[in-house]
């Protein structure tokens, strides 16, 4: 197995002795333990694959450090200029959002359609709508389940029209 980088076998020794020392300065830039080991991978690597031109008789550790600050202040720069598809981005963005009023008036939109429903479908509706199941639904009614389905789905129904929604077919494929 041939090696991909050229160091000089005595250089590789000091590097990985290092390596305990190189993931603890890691964490001065990142805080998370995955984010310290690629860095420190990617410090070794660029270390071993320039070994030549580290010079014999300086620190081999503040070689090291140097290339780990440099490598991160080279990712961060880069992070911020490309920073496209971070959580921050998200906040920048104009989403069209209803103001308050539209809510309430819309509130008042539906009490006004729910009194005009008969009040056989109004109670199912409210029923299956606040949870109750149609087993339970049509019990308290006094009649079969397949009663409340059809009251509550023509509820819907008139509900999507007199509310004007486009398309009543979604009101109805409700559950």
């Amino acid at each position: 197995m041939t090696q991909a980088y050229s160091a000089p076998a005595g250089i590789e020794h000091e590097i990985v002795i290092l390596i305990p020392a190189l993931r603890a300065f890691a964490f001065r830039f990142v805080r998370s333990c995955t984010d310290a080991d690629d860095l420190v991978q990617e410090v070794l690597s660029r270390a071993l694959g320039s070994s030549d031109q580290f010079t014999t008789g300086t620190s081999i550790k503040s070689w090291l450090f140097t290339i780990m600050r440099n490598t991160y202040c080279t990712a961060y720069k880069r992070s911020i200029r490309e920073s496209c598809g971070q959580f921050d981005d998200a906040a920048t963005l104009d989403v069209p959002v209803l103001a308050d009023q539209d809510w309430a008036m819309r509130a008042i939109d539906v009490d006004s359609a729910l009194l005009r429903l008969s009040a056989g479908e109004r109670t199912a509706l409210i029923l299956v709508a606040s949870g109750i199941s149609y087993e339970e639904a049509a019990t308290s009614c006094g009649c079969k389940i397949g009663t409340i389905k059809s009251r509550v789905w023509r509820a819907r129904l008139h509900l999507a029209e007199m509310l004007g929604d486009a398309d009543p077919g979604t009101a109805i494929s409700i559950n």
